[in-house]
């Protein structure tokens, strides 16, 4: 993900609020130490505002008010407030006990309490949630996903979740990443700038990363889901271990994010960005 983490520890490129769910089993998630430090880091960062940017213009053109959806790896509640303010009505699920409560705060200071319900629940528990049926769509922002091991049982999963014709928003960080090359290689860092392609992921804290393609990914749904559309999420804007040049460089900054919103639309540049955005539609059970 546009990593918070990566400024907690450059050892890995995913967000505390991403690879949290994948410890779930623990009864205190290694990664509740670092939410207080999750929006300063991440979301309110130049990077991490523009890249949300990107994924809110299509969930916004996804998801009307009054529909009811999940959220998956919910962090902070950035992406689950925007969803309530706009009326709808958002199940929002995290393993981390200390990014809930932070998302709980928020929501209660935004004024969209009543469209919000907060669940601790990992990814991969999502089959046990029950609800069959009940949502009009699943939603997972930034990476939560590249922390699960198993993604085909987490698409059979989200499928059980969806009412007929429902939609999977999927954010996901992706596999080949010229930035991340270009950044490490110029750093003399070649195992950093090319981590992403290795076959048996990257591990970190206990847990093993992994990088599906967005080939890949829909591959691995396709049993279930129909893909209907892929978004690069920063192929032009750098990942956010960049956050320090680009305050140093806001012209180039602001030119970088012009070219982005061009390229939103252009499925094929989905492969070479940071993250994509996967929009899945459910097959017929």
């Amino acid at each position: 993900m546009p990593p918070a983490a990566q400024r907690f520890d450059c050892s890995t490129r995913s967000s505390p609020r991403a690879c949290a769910n994948s410890m779930a089993h623990s009864s205190s998630p290694p990664f509740d130490d670092l939410a207080a430090g999750y929006d300063a880091a991440f979301a309110d960062s130049s990077i991490g505002r523009e890249m949300r940017a990107i994924v809110w213009r299509r969930l916004d053109a996804l998801f009307r008010p009054g529909m009811r959806i999940i959220e998956l790896n919910c962090g902070t509640g950035e992406d689950a407030v925007h969803l309530a303010s706009r009326g709808v009505d958002v199940t929002a699920t995290d393993s981390s006990p200390a990014m809930l409560a932070l998302a709980e705060r928020k929501a209660a200071r935004s004024g969209v309490s009543g469209s919000l319900h907060f669940k601790r629940l990992a990814i991969e528990h999502l089959g046990g949630f029950g609800h069959g049926g009940a949502f009009h769509g699943v939603v997972s922002n930034f990476g939560g996903l590249n922390c699960v091991e198993n993604l085909a049982d987490t698409a059979r999963a989200i499928h059980a979740c969806l009412a007929p014709n429902g939609i999977a928003a999927l954010c996901v960080m992706g596999r080949y990443v010229p930035w991340e090359w270009l950044w490490y290689l110029a750093r003399g860092d070649a195992a950093r700038a090319f981590r992403r392609l290795r076959g048996d992921g990257v591990p970190w804290r206990g847990i093993t990363l992994r990088y599906p393609s967005p080939g890949q990914l829909a591959r691995l749904f396709a049993p279930w889901f129909r893909l209907e559309r892929t978004s690069a999420v920063g192929l032009f804007v750098p990942p956010t271990y960049a956050e320090e040049f680009v305050r140093r460089h806001p012209r180039l900054f602001r030119a970088l994010a012009a070219c982005e919103r061009r390229a939103e639309g252009f499925g094929q540049a989905a492969w070479l960005s940071d993250h994509y955005l996967a929009e899945f539609r459910k097959r017929p059970d």
